[in-house]
């Protein structure tokens, strides 16, 4: 099976749950200090949040599987971090769910959405 990325045991896939987009934030800390007459002096304090927001949509029955969400929602109410690693093998670190939003949209005649709007956002634990 191919793979986009994994978190821990969960795969990204067509067959799971498939991303469109994939944001990555890293922030630096510089503290300032103030100097009469000149800029302020920035002296670098280390990293600082590193953020993964994946967007996507899901298409019951055509790609993605809606059992999905309810397995990343468990791993999230866990609260553990987990490892996250690309399909092309680079170990990203390891990240915990901040948030998963969905929208359903495309109701079928049983109210069962064919169309589901996600974003799934992470952020690095050291």
């Amino acid at each position: 099976m191919n793979q986009m990325m994994t978190l821990d045991l969960f795969v990204f896939s067509l067959p799971t749950l498939s991303y469109q987009e994939l944001s990555r934030r890293c922030e630096y800390r510089h503290a300032e200090t103030e100097r009469f007459g000149q800029r302020a002096a920035l002296q670098f304090l280390g990293a600082g949040p590193d953020t993964i927001s994946l967007p996507g949509i899901l298409h019951p029955g055509q790609t993605g599987d809606y059992a999905s969400f309810a397995r990343l929602r468990q791993m999230a109410e866990a609260g553990d971090a987990y490892q996250l690693m690309t399909g092309y093998g680079d170990i990203l670190g390891h990240y915990v769910i901040t948030s998963l939003d969905t929208k359903e949209s495309v109701f079928m005649d049983d109210g069962a959405p064919r169309k589901i709007d996600f974003t799934l956002e992470l952020k690095r634990y050291d």
